[in-house]
């Protein structure tokens, strides 16, 4: 395992276990395979619903919390000064944690400049190590960077081979935060374990399709938290350091941008209409 080096000095994995969509009932067995197989950085968030799960197994697992990275995030409604400080603290007692090693505005709506003002309170007083966001684009992104003084440390956004992000990324590095993709994996969207292309990078260096994906992304600096349920995929997941990818086969992998998301547009009407909708507690 590698680690990447926040804006503000502290050290993250650069690669991690995300637990979007597992169930709650199922998060305690899938992070307890994943800390078996030697993940260290854990990405939750208030709206999936699972924060006990990866707090009661990491409690469980004995491993000291300074070998360990969560990051959780505060949810659309949530978005205010007050509503910050209220949520950031429910979700580190939903994790059992007395302090956050990342905590991200998890939607670009809302009151995020209200909410950005707590979070930097919240980290001058040494209750969270680092503080970012999620899915902001490049406008977004500069203008929270432009009016504040404490920086994002990380971006996260849906970064793969299908969008790729590459004008985001290099305005991410301009202003010294730092890229983290969510499916990595493209959620399995253009049958991306069987794509033509990938499996013949793949063949030639002996690894799965998905291992040719996360090493790409890794050898472009962005950190990735790749999920799966099967153990057996953890290992396989967590096996890319052992490998470079070439120039050849990294300008290969870029002509496959379509440039644009598949998943989910952060830019329409009507996402802004369903996340703003969107209620995770009463």
């Amino acid at each position: 395992m590698e680690y990447i080096t926040l804006n503000n000095g502290v050290k993250m994995p650069q690669e991690g276990y995300g637990v979007f969509q597992i169930p709650s009932e199922e998060c305690e067995k899938c992070v307890s395979d994943a800390l078996s197989v030697g993940y260290r950085l854990f990405d939750t968030a208030s709206a999936y619903g699972n924060e006990e799960g990866v707090g009661a197994t990491i409690k469980k697992s004995g491993i000291p919390r300074e070998k360990l990275f969560i990051t959780t995030k505060l949810w659309v409604q949530d978005a205010s000064y007050e509503g910050a400080k209220k949520a950031a603290v429910d979700s580190m007692k939903r994790l059992g944690l007395d302090y956050l090693d990342l905590y991200l505005i998890h939607q670009p709506f809302g009151d995020y400049y209200g909410a950005w003002r707590a979070m930097e309170e919240m980290y001058r007083e040494g209750s969270i190590r680092a503080i970012g966001v999620c899915n902001f684009d490049e406008a977004r992104l500069v203008d929270l960077c432009a009016n504040h003084e404490i920086q994002p440390a990380v971006n996260q956004v849906e970064i793969h081979p299908f969008y790729q992000q590459a004008s985001a990324i290099q305005t991410m590095k301009r202003y010294r935060v730092q890229p983290e993709a969510w499916g990595p994996l493209s959620e399995g969207q253009r049958n991306i374990f069987r794509h033509r292309l990938l499996s013949k990078i793949a063949a030639r260096y002996q690894k799965s399709t998905a291992q040719i994906i996360l090493r790409w992304n890794i050898q472009r600096g962005v950190v990735v938290i790749p999920k799966t349920a099967r153990k057996e995929r953890m290992e396989e997941n967590l096996n890319i350091w052992d490998f470079a990818l070439d120039r050849k086969d990294m300008d290969a992998i870029a002509t496959l941008d379509i440039g644009h998301s598949e998943i989910i547009n952060h830019y329409s009407s009507s996402t802004a209409r369903a996340l703003n909708a969107m209620k995770i507690h009463a």
